[in-house]
């Protein structure tokens, strides 16, 4: 009994041994886990920051989506693992991820920039609770140069989307240093395109200044002192289109484009009945109506000379009014009435060598006697509301001593046209 009084403690002890030995075992157990996961978590967020370097290698619109799914991850790891070690990482890890991304801005490619910085601005939505620092307005000055700079290069180059990255300036950024430079920048512009006016191509540059003043009606201005700039720079642009529009119209005139040279002249001298140029742009759309059929009549400008010394009366033998117009020393237009009693002679008619029109005694023949210089002078006569009919030219060597008579009449061709 003794013997065994003295064995019962010893069996109790390896009892209790038995029982610490199993607890330690947890305890180590869960260390292990804890730090499995921890690796873990790094492991993914070195694969994260693996993929903001790789994306810096490409442009930003193939870029972008990698560029989404790393900071996926930095966001996973702050919200759902924020105790570990990895989510304390990830602040550090956001000043590269947004130079990477904005890598553009420091390498002065304005225009490739926007988009990239654009982006880097809703990043702290993504990561709320996140102390970023500087990092949250890191963005907006950059962008804000990205946008004026890119702007202003696509204005000079004369392109057009750069009044939708000015306008985005002035209304995201409407207190910046780089929004105050908008509205010099854009009267800058009209200027350098009025300058034009005077240049080999006047009439690009009205072309121009007509899209300059649209699309400055186009901006919206964050301030209304910029505002009121650009409606002054707007209206000047017009302002110096229409102006611009006869010198246009004396290139086109100059360069033998005739038609368009009687387009853009009638235009003006409609739209701009008391400039001084009106009276003149006139004779010219006249001279350039006559070239068309006759292009000598265009080898020299018209003037406002008007009146000579010799008699011309130009009668009309046509059932049709008749327009008259003719050039030369002097420029000028007028129309004749229809002639009630006359008919369109046939063509066969008209190649007889006796054939005399405006010589009936009998007819009261509409008439109208002007004054010319010496000199030749070109004549086009067009009958009036028949498009399909052809007008008749001649050119007279108009020389003193002389009484001239024009005479118009309609011959029917061998068809059914005039």
């Amino acid at each position: 009994r003794l013997t065994g009084l003295q064995r019962a403690p010893l069996a109790l002890g390896l009892g209790l041994l038995l029982l610490v030995v199993p607890a330690g075992g947890v305890v180590l157990y869960d260390s292990a886990r804890d730090e499995a996961t921890q690796q873990m978590l790094l492991d993914r967020l070195d694969e994260a920051d693996e993929l903001v370097q790789a994306a810096g290698d490409r442009p930003f619109d193939s870029a972008q989506a990698d560029y989404r799914k790393a900071l996926g991850v930095y966001a996973d790891l702050r919200s759902d693992h924020s105790g570990s070690r990895a989510a304390e990482r990830v602040p550090a890890r956001m000043k590269t991820y947004y130079t990477t991304v904005g890598a553009a801005y420091a390498q002065g490619d304005y225009c490739e920039a926007v988009e990239p910085l654009k982006y880097l601005r809703t990043v702290p939505k993504s990561l709320p609770g996140t102390d970023l620092g500087a990092l949250k307005t890191w963005p907006d000055d950059r962008l804000a140069t990205s946008l004026y700079e890119c702007a202003s290069t696509a204005l000079t180059a004369g392109e057009a989307n750069w009044g939708s990255q000015y306008g985005e300036l002035l209304t995201t950024f409407p207190e910046s240093e780089q929004a105050a430079k908008v509205e010099p920048a854009v009267a800058a512009a009209v200027v350098r395109t009025e300058k034009d006016l005077h240049g080999a191509e006047p009439c690009s540059a009205v072309q121009r200044l007509r899209t300059l003043g649209s699309q400055i009606d186009g901006l919206e201005a964050g301030q209304a002192d910029i505002g009121a700039a650009l409606d002054k720079d707007s209206r000047r642009a017009t302002t110096s289109a229409d102006t611009g529009t006869y010198t246009c119209g004396v290139d086109q005139y100059r360069d033998g484009d005739f038609e368009s040279a009687q387009t853009t002249m009638t235009e003006y001298a409609s739209a701009h009945k008391t400039a001084k140029n009106a009276g003149l742009a006139k004779k010219i759309a006249i001279a350039a109506e006559i070239a068309q059929t006759v292009p000598a009549a265009g080898k020299k400008l018209p003037t406002t000379r008007t009146g000579g010394s010799i008699s011309v009366t130009v009668q009309n033998d046509s059932p049709d009014a008749v327009t008259v117009l003719f050039t030369g020393p002097v420029t000028g237009s007028f129309t004749l009435k229809a002639c009630g009693s006359c008919k369109a002679y046939s063509f066969s008619s008209t190649i007889n060598p006796s054939f005399e029109p405006c010589n009936d005694s009998g007819k009261n023949y509409p008439q109208r006697t002007i004054s010319l210089p010496v000199g030749t002078t070109f004549f086009l006569h067009k009958p009036n509301g028949d498009s399909s009919a052809t007008p008749a030219s001649d050119t007279a060597k108009l020389e003193s001593g002389y009484i001239y008579t024009e005479c118009a009449y309609t011959t029917q061709s061998l068809g059914s046209g005039l």
